[in-house]
């Protein structure tokens, strides 16, 4: 996002009630993908790219389309934000039904690999009109175009963007952004801004480009191509992005078909499961690594960014999908695969995972929990995210079918148990560190809960037996030390222990106590009143955090009490869907490990589970008209920050997956 778009965002929404001015939101439209690019289509069928953090390369920062009549130069009737869209099939081929005084025009697009298509077609007797403003390396400063007859370049250094059309452009031109005035006046710029006629320069130093592009059969399509110059030579460019836009509609239906992984069985909520599947192949690298959603805040005006790697939500994801493809057979060897590798890859010397990390590369990206890197104490430092990585090591280590990768993994926990031991207190509790929601520190009862998870599991491993003794202890530790979180005032394990005293309020990522207990145990057995006990922290923290607003139909779990983020004009904590999905996974969850025990309340507990569940289905008030689940919504019912949240969307997979094993509801 460059600095005029930011500007022209904050003129729109500056006194906005749910809307943070100067955000490139993605809580309308829908994404294109499952390659290098992720390219949002928002419903007036403008795009802009997202993917940067996925393939390093920057892309289309603003574009609009829209048709005129043949002939007829006065004026563009430009496509608005009243349009139609859903997905074509399983994969990420986005259709938009546009309405115009004209008639009608059905806008398809698709991501291949790192080139993106508009396919546009109508029974009008109309042309096409585009304005694509790129902006290579990230600038739209110091930007140069070259002109190739039917195609554009537009390039700062490395970075070089193609652009094309089918049948060719009638008439292309470059056209310079707005100027200081502009940019200072209070009144927004219409895009695209007119030629200026004593610029002579302007078609050449601009990464912004209009053209006009006619019918052919009631077909047209305009198409780009983001390259690095080190690795791809202009004239296979210029051969790649010509015929992108020469692939007909059966075409882009074939491609698409052929990018989706993965096979979701018949189920009552198939439609479901494949929005997930959809959503964490938009999300991931080719390395495996995934940006926990698109990055809405990239000036950090009102957030720390979205598009990068976080361990924590990565191998969270990693998890819930290795246990869905248990479950329920979805053919994801490959997913598992890659982010083993990418762990063993990105792992530090100590031991443990930096903050963040580029997803393209691996390497260190921006973050405020990088302790370990720095002097001073590591309290700035996420302990959870190291005990996710070995959780889900050492659950995939196991099935892992390649020797070489079950060495490296081998390796990796190794070193991981190390680090693990050194921020486990003598207590049996992790010493002070960030918590989930990187907002305080303190000694966190889900912190306690990854590193449960993370011992029992590898205990469980057919790792080497030292290992798996040493780790069986550790657990055992940490189980005896969770009574030290125990708030028996309020029923629940407290949100953290901070400066020797229990901070007690209720946490949604408390509740992942109900799976890790369920994990330890296939190890030791989880004594009946710890059973009693995770029974009636689940209860609470379910009715301390419900949130169930009169200003419309949204209900759910808050985040945590007192939860004052991105609140605008609310005066309330909002609801989250990664908390409610967490809720219904831990009500299923804790549902299983009771029905284990032979424990009468394990259907109470399976209702709650599904009730919560019921909110984050397709159909649910906390999930998007566009089938996606925001990370937030306020009450009156608008979603808010990253859409879609890759965490909820497996959470909601792996839910459905274990009341499916568990026999909870009949997945006719």
């Amino acid at each position: 996002m460059q600095l005029r778009d930011a500007l022209a965002d904050y003129k729109r929404h500056a006194d906005h009630p749910t809307r943070f001015p100067g955000e490139r939101r993605t809580t309308s439209g829908l994404f294109s993908g499952l390659g290098s690019r992720l390219v949002h289509v928002e419903t007036d069928g403008s795009l802009r790219d997202f993917g940067y953090p996925l393939s390093g390369l920057w892309g289309v920062e603003r574009s609009r389309f829209g048709v005129r009549p043949v002939g007829d130069e006065s004026g563009v009737h430009w496509f608005d934000e009243g349009a139609s869209q859903s997905y074509a099939g399983d994969g990420a081929l986005v259709v938009t039904e546009h309405e115009t005084p004209h008639g009608g025009v059905t806008q398809y697009d698709l991501a291949v690999g790192d080139g993106h298509v508009s396919r546009f077609e109508t029974d009008a007797d109309v042309e096409l009109v585009a304005f694509v403003h790129f902006q290579p390396d990230g600038r739209d400063t110091l930007v140069g175009q070259l002109t190739h007859g039917d195609a554009v370049e537009a390039y700062h250094a490395e970075e070089h963007d193609f652009l094309a059309s089918s049948p060719a452009f009638e008439h292309v031109e470059g056209r310079v952004p707005e100027g200081f005035d502009e940019l200072l006046s209070e009144g927004e710029v219409e895009l695209p801004r007119p030629r200026t006629d004593d610029c002579y320069e302007e078609g050449q130093l601009s990464g912004a480009v209009v053209g006009t592009v006619p019918f052919e059969a009631g077909a047209a399509a305009v198409g780009h191509l983001l390259t690095d110059d080190t690795e791809t030579s202009r004239e296979d460019a210029l051969d790649r992005v010509r015929d992108l836009v020469a692939r007909d509609l059966d075409d882009l239906r074939e491609r698409t078909a052929g990018q989706v992984e993965g096979a979701v069985p018949d189920h009552r909520e198939s439609a479901a499961m494949r929005a997930d599947i959809r959503v964490l192949s938009l999300l991931s690298g080719a390395l495996g690594l995934r940006i926990a959603g698109p990055d809405f805040d990239p000036y950090y005006a009102y957030s720390g960014g979205y598009g990068y790697t976080w361990f924590r939500d990565d191998a969270e994801i990693s998890t819930f999908l290795f246990e869905s493809d248990e479950r329920l057979d979805l053919g994801l060897d490959a997913w598992h695969e890659r982010s083993a590798r990418a762990y063993c890859r990105t792992q530090r010397e100590d031991g443990s995972w930096p903050h963040r990390v580029w997803p393209f590369d691996g390497s260190l990206a921006p973050g405020w929990a990088n302790a370990r890197l720095e002097s001073g104490d590591d309290a700035d430092y996420q302990a959870d995210q190291t005990g996710s990585v070995i959780a889900f090591l050492a659950a995939y280590h196991d099935r892992c079918a390649d020797d070489d990768l079950r060495a490296d993994i081998e390796e990796t926990l190794a070193s991981a148990l190390d680090s693990l031991d050194d921020t486990l207190g003598d207590d049996g509790l992790p010493v002070d560190c960030q918590n989930a929601w990187e907002n305080m520190t303190g000694r966190f009862s889900h912190t306690a809960a990854t590193f449960l998870e993370a011992y029992a599991e590898l205990a469980l491993s057919d790792l080497d037996s030292a290992l798996t003794d040493r780790a069986a202890e550790r657990a055992r530790e940490v189980y005896e030390g969770i009574d030290h979180l125990w708030s028996e005032g309020r029923g629940c394990y407290a949100l953290r222990v901070a400066d020797g005293e229990l901070d007690d309020r209720y946490d949604s990522a408390a509740l992942a106590l109900a799976s890790a207990h369920r994990t330890y145990d296939r190890l030791d057995g989880v004594d009946d009143d710890r059973l009693d006990r995770l029974v009636r922290h689940v209860e609470s923290v379910f009715d301390g955090l419900w949130h169930d607003p009169d200003d419309s139909d949204v209900k759910g779990l808050v985040r945590f009490e007192g939860d004052d983020w991105r609140m605008r004009e609310q005066s309330s904590e909002k609801i989250w869907t990664v908390s409610t999905a967490w809720g219904a996974n831990a009500g299923v969850e804790l549902a299983a490990l009771l029905a284990e025990h032979g424990d009468d309340r394990a259907g109470e507990f399976a209702d709650e589970g599904r009730a919560l569940l019921d909110l984050v289905l397709p159909d649910g008030p906390l999930c998007t008209d566009e089938g996606y689940l925001a990370e937030q919504f306020f009450d009156d019912g608008t979603p808010d920050s990253a859409t879609p949240l890759g965490w909820p969307h497996a959470l909601r997979l792996a839910t459905l997956a274990t009341l499916d094993a568990d026999d909870a509801f009949d997945g006719e």
